[in-house]
């Protein structure tokens, strides 16, 4: 029988291995194959799944991430606890790369992607706030000396284009403090099944209409993220020691 984990790691673009002497395993779902196999090891004598949202080939590009899959077979391996760690780019000035924030809301501008699990009768979930309190609590106790903002709202866009000056404008207008292109429906797939879900953004840079000279470019976001791959995985580490083995959030109660 596989080994179960308690807690996983949805890793985002750049890190696509977080754990030592892990054992892979192939998991089925109803929805097709996850985006890889799923990686178990233990961190601090927790069991931990980490699963790489693209694929280790980067292979999947945000719109095309099998969402429903990923999250269905980490509740099939036990986990009832997610950190979900991502780039994205800052819509406030004062957000440079390599800052990192832990949202706690969040504004869904994507189109066309599988946002339920319940496509056979109409089930409408609480989803008023999208993130686990006390996992954002665990990250942000664990952050140390890290820059990090302990709130904010996270746009999540279609891509994989990025945005233009008008629209990160706009975005920001209206409440958005970093961007993204993979935090939906992660999210709220997770709530649907009764799991905890997290975000940790790392700001990557200044979105379009924020910094005002160039657009970004892919290969800076991914150089970012690789130069702060280090302070990203230590931070995983101490939060995931520290998460609670028993959960009295009100994630679960919110479930489809």
């Amino acid at each position: 029988m596989t080994e179960r984990a308690d807690l996983a790691v949805i890793g985002g673009s750049g890190l696509y291995a977080l754990l030592d002497d892990a054992e892979e395993h192939e998991v089925d779902t109803p929805y097709g194959s996850p985006s890889d196999a799923v990686a178990l090891a233990r961190v601090a004598g927790r069991r931990v799944a980490f699963l790489p949202r693209h694929g280790k080939d980067h292979r999947f590009p945000p719109h095309r991430i099998p969402y429903r899959a990923n999250v269905w077979a980490l509740r099939e391996l036990g986990v009832t606890q997610i950190l979900a760690p991502c780039a994205v780019g800052g819509l406030r000035p004062e957000l440079g790369p390599g800052t990192f924030v832990v949202p706690d809301q969040l504004i869904d501008r994507t189109s066309g992607r599988a946002q339920t699990f319940f496509d056979d009768r109409a089930v409408h979930t609480n989803f008023a706030d999208p993130y686990c309190p006390d996992g954002r609590r665990t990250v942000i106790d664990s952050a140390g000396d890290l820059d990090i903002l302990d709130n904010g709202t996270m746009v999540v866009i279609e891509g994989p284009r990025f945005s233009t000056r008008a629209e990160s404008r706009w975005l920001r207008s209206i409440g958005g403090t970093v961007i993204n292109m993979t935090g939906q429906p992660e999210a709220i797939l997770a709530r649907e099944l009764g799991l905890c879900y997290t975000a940790i953004a790392l700001v990557t840079d200044l979105d379009a209409g924020v910094e005002g000279e160039r657009g970004v470019t892919q290969e800076e976001v991914l150089a970012v993220f690789t130069e702060n791959i280090g302070r990203m995985r230590a931070l995983l580490v101490r939060a995931l020691a520290a998460l609670p083995r028993e959960r009295n959030c009100g994630c679960r109660a919110s479930a489809g």
